[in-house]
């Protein structure tokens, strides 16, 4: 209720009472023989309050159904629970906004993390993002691949969240929706299925809605549209229908993306076979390069540069070595459950000349060269942004912009200092060449600024905002089939 309201509500009982006190009920009971006072002050009183009480309320009631009305979402702050502010019924506010929720878990290769939105739509607009919440856990689900039941207490601990976070009212008309990534697109499809499963009963106990495509691995390129979304719908490109978008690049631990919407027709035809997705988003189609490059996730990348083998031990317990590491390092490494032991080598050549040729090899033949990169904005999010912060390039907590050449900069200062005093990471020197390389093998020039950000108005910038939307969009679809 207004404060306003209370105000007036204190006035007007205040002279209820006031009336009450010293108007006509007072003269009578002066008139009143002292032996009968006591007698009819025990009607007076009560009734006096009973009038009162029923003024009081019928008053509240009057000036409820105004204050109701007035209620709008317009403005709402991030992080303002919708039920704390709305009277109407779930899912519909004043003036025909409408609310709803999403939950998107993300089982990545190094952990899990639910993200919990709230959306509101005005009539016949775009919706916007009011909230989210976010609370991620480690391991990644790949880690319970021989001990499925362990899984399911993770999953439950994020569901909790999502329960606390989400009106009661709401909690049926929520989807609940799973999607693992490179982690488990590497593990052998039995395993795989096993955790599926189990996190899948978790789901179908819980009081969201689950639908029967709850839990499923993403494929790759899905991955990079729905990034491609997220970074479009908070910067405001999806609302404008031929307005400019931009691209994104997120490298993950298993695999990289990029993608973005051609604007060149020249880029369309020299696109290889399943380099194109055909996007449907607002009652309008989009056809965007993306593509996923499994196994050159900035994770998977460490063991093919040191010489191993996804999955496998070494074989016969051998030492990795590699170019890469400060020739002076020794030590063990652990990547998707298996550990391997690691070592620098000494060499006369320098240590980055080294390290990029090894790279190179890597990479070679692996990666899709397109032209147009060049003249489109694009976002850098996940191990790019680690990278870049961990060796100053941008702010740690804000991001930045950067060029790409500056990681080749910082990558030749790092491989450099290694040879001569310990590192503060052993990786540092492999991963800012590897991030160099791979960059320039998409066709970005070294003079190609990019803008590394963690959030967008305080939302984070990976695939489970777009992945949730799009889900939540063919649903209303599939209930609209005539829209």
């Amino acid at each position: 209720m207004k404060k306003g309201i209370h105000c007036e509500t204190s006035r007007k009982t205040s002279y209820i009472y006031q009336q009450l006190w010293h108007g006509p009920w007072q003269t009578r009971m002066r008139k009143i023989s002292n032996h009968g006072s006591l007698r009819v002050a025990k009607v007076v009183y009560p009734l006096g309050l009973c009038v009162g009480l029923f003024i009081y309320v019928a008053y509240i009631k009057w000036h409820r159904v105004p204050a109701t009305q007035a209620f709008s979402i317009t403005g709402v702050a991030p992080g303002t629970r919708w039920s704390q502010q709305a009277h109407g019924p779930p899912g519909t506010a004043a003036h025909g906004h409408e609310v709803f929720y999403g939950i998107m878990f993300d089982a990545g290769s190094t952990g899990t993390r639910v993200h919990i939105f709230q959306f509101t739509q005005p009539p016949r607009e775009t919706p916007t993002l009011t909230h989210e919440t976010f609370k991620a856990l480690k391991p990644g689900l790949s880690a319970y691949a021989d001990d499925v039941e362990k899984s399911a207490q993770g999953i439950q601990e994020l569901l909790d969240v999502a329960k606390r976070d989400i009106p009661f009212d709401f909690w049926k008309a929520t989807p609940l929706v799973l999607k693992a990534t490179a982690g488990l697109r590497l593990l052998p499809g039995e395993k795989a299925q096993k955790l599926l499963q189990k996190v899948k009963e978790v789901f179908k106990a819980s009081p969201f809605l689950v639908g029967d495509d709850c839990v499923s691995i993403m494929n790759g390129t899905d991955e990079g549209v729905s990034a491609w979304i997220t970074i479009n719908f908070l910067t405001g490109s999806l609302k404008t229908p031929g307005g400019s978008s931009v691209g994104m690049l997120d490298l993950g631990g298993g695999s990289t993306q990029i993608a973005f919407l051609p604007r060149v027709e020249g880029t369309l035809q020299a696109s290889p076979p399943g380099y194109l997705t055909a996007l449907r988003m607002f009652n309008r189609t989009y056809k965007l390069y993306s593509y996923s490059y499994l196994g050159l996730g900035l994770m998977s990348a460490r063991l093919a540069i040191l010489g191993g083998v996804e999955g496998q031990p070494a074989k016969d317990g051998k030492e990795l070595v590699s170019p890469c590491l400060s020739p002076s390092f020794k030590g063990e490494w652990e990547h998707a459950e298996v550990t391997y032991r690691i070592s620098g080598q000494k060499a006369a050549a320098t240590l980055h000349e080294l390290c990029a040729t090894r790279v190179s090899e890597v990479l070679q033949n692996r990666v899709h060269r397109t032209e147009e990169v060049k003249r489109v904005d694009f976002y850098a999010f996940s191990y790019y942004y680690d990278l870049a912060a961990s060796v100053g390039l941008i702010d740690a907590e804000k991001g930045g912009s950067l060029m790409v050449g500056d990681f080749e900069i910082a990558a030749k200062y790092v491989c450099r200092t290694l040879e001569t005093q310990p590192p503060s990471s052993p990786f540092a020197c492999m991963d800012l060449t590897y991030v160099t390389l791979l960059l320039q093998e998409f066709g970005f020039p070294r003079s190609k600024v990019l803008k590394l950000t963690r959030k967008i108005d305080n939302v984070e910038t990976s695939w489970a905002l777009g992945a949730i939307f799009h889900y939540i969009d063919s649903l209303n679809r599939q209930k609209s089939p005539a829209s």
